[in-house]
């Protein structure tokens, strides 16, 4: 009877890590093939907000308790631009990243969803060529712009029925204009964007799924 016991437990144990090692080769494989898709794809996001370019160097800063990566696009002794990898922790459904392209003056050249879980049909039209939002800051200077929606007294535009999502839009791009100061020696440190939009709560909460 012992004996018995004793194979069945060598058996299960045995089983237990055979199939934990297979766990632990598939994970690595995994994790390798997710990190060189991301790095890809933020190459690709780079390349698409700039102008053409031969190198960048990269930094990183942390705004509003959040990593901010800064790409200084140069071809040949020239600085082209620079592009941000920006982020917040207001939209609908979470975290938004962004790349924001911006020129040596400060224009805003183009904007890059990297990430987002909006809701279908409603805060994903962000990721929509020539969509409200890129539309009403794309080509103007920086600094000139204030980055609220006119619901709250500004004058951008948001997504139809998508406020929650277009203000957390705006809240990562004025974060990334943030960064790109710092970077092109326009200010020492970033101040932060907590106060650049409004928040959620309120008569703004989300309520029976709708994005207002």
């Amino acid at each position: 009877m012992k004996s018995t016991l004793f194979n069945m437990v060598a058996v299960l144990f045995t089983i237990t890590l055979i199939a934990s090692a297979g766990v632990g080769a598939v994970n690595m494989l995994t994790e390798d093939a997710i990190a060189e898709a991301k790095a890809l794809a933020t190459k690709e996001a780079v390349a698409n907000v700039l102008p053409a370019f031969d190198n960048n160097e990269q930094s990183e800063q942390m705004i509003d308790d959040m990593p901010i990566k800064v790409y200084k696009a140069v071809k040949g002794n020239d600085v082209v631009g620079y592009a941000v990898e920006s982020m917040t922790k207001n939209g609908f459904g979470g975290v938004i990243r962004l790349m924001v392209g911006f020129s040596p003056e400060g224009e805003i050249l183009n904007v890059n969803v990297l990430e987002q879980a909006e809701t279908p049909g409603l805060g994903t039209k962000m990721c929509d060529e020539g969509n409200a939002l890129l539309s009403s800051i794309k080509g103007k200077n920086s600094g000139d712009v204030e980055f609220k929606v006119k619901k709250d007294g500004g004058e951008l535009d948001a997504l139809t029925a998508a406020t929650i999502s277009s203000r957390a839009y705006y809240d990562a791009v004025a974060r990334a204009r943030e960064a790109y100061w710092v970077a092109c020696g326009g200010k020492a440190s970033a101040d932060g964007v907590s106060g650049a939009t409004s928040t959620n709560k309120g008569s703004d909460a989300q309520k029976g799924g709708e994005n207002e």
